[in-house]
């Protein structure tokens, strides 16, 4: 059961704790991804090169952070650094989100995606239905980036994944999901418009990062996040003329989000 209450509380402890959150992500939404943690009231650090990520991992085990795994840019140099931000991320438990961006486009993403997995089981995936589907299953296919299914279509799927895996499994779309493999949630916030704007998904998978840093149950912080996430596109809406102006007032709904909103607008 996700109440407006604990969401509420999360969001305090957030602006409170600044948590850091070091990402290695892609080149289109590290602008998005960093406003909008600062928005929500975290402290985001891009850090990519392979001579300096085990240091910034220590980092944020020190001061109480996460570590987002993205591979929407993908290159041999940036996954030797994922592999070795993610060593250290379980050597020194700090929390790794990972996004499998466009699994099911390539054999090369489909395959990186799952040898990652294998090799350094995260706290949280998050992914739309076809890439979620793809690394579990070599048949499933992409558009692009975009997901060619719904999360109802793959909900056994990520109950199975979250099983195997241990971990919390997020399946964003129309409807999110959120499975431990045991207990599950659907989230119906959010916006069609919110679809026009590229990275939200990648921007989604760095909230559901900053909230673990202050929450340690990985199926409440990854609900919770997605909650956000979707309230907050839902008053951006309100406000905004086309998907240019969703961006800028998504930003302003993180930072001015209160209880109220979210006790009303929850679904």
């Amino acid at each position: 059961m996700i109440t407006a209450q604990e969401i509420w509380t999360d969001v305090v402890a957030l602006r409170s704790k600044a948590p850091l959150v070091h990402n290695i992500t892609n080149y289109v939404v590290m602008n998005t991804t960093a406003n909008a943690l600062l928005a929500i009231g975290a402290s985001p650090v891009m850090a990519h090169a392979v001579q300096e990520v085990e240091e910034i991992v220590k980092l944020a085990a020190t001061v109480g952070g996460s570590l987002v795994i993205n591979i929407g840019t993908l290159s041999s140099r940036w996954v030797k650094s994922m592999a070795r931000a993610m060593k250290a991320a379980k050597e020194h438990h700090v929390p790794i989100v990972f996004d499998p961006v466009g699994a099911g486009a390539s054999g090369y993403r489909t395959a990186t995606s799952k040898r990652l997995l294998e090799t350094f089981s995260p706290t949280v995936i998050r992914g739309n239905a076809s890439e979620i589907a793809a690394i579990t299953d070599h048949s499933a296919r992409t558009k692009g980036v975009d997901s060619t299914l719904s999360s109802s279509d793959v909900f056994q799927t990520a109950q199975t994944l979250a099983a195997k895996t241990s971990c919390t499994v997020c399946v964003s779309g129309q409807v999110d999901l959120v499975t431990d493999g045991v207990r599950s949630a659907h989230i119906r916030n959010g916006h069609p418009l919110m679809r026009k704007v590229t990275g939200l998904g990648c921007t989604s998978t760095a909230l559901i990062a900053a909230f673990l840093a202050v929450n340690s149950n990985a199926f409440a912080a990854t609900s919770h996040a997605m909650a956000v996430m979707g309230i907050c596109g839902e008053l951006a809406a309100q406000q905004a003329s086309g998907p240019g102006t969703l961006q800028l007032y998504l930003y302003d709904a993180l930072y001015n989000l209160n209880q109220n909103q979210i006790e009303t607008l929850l679904k």
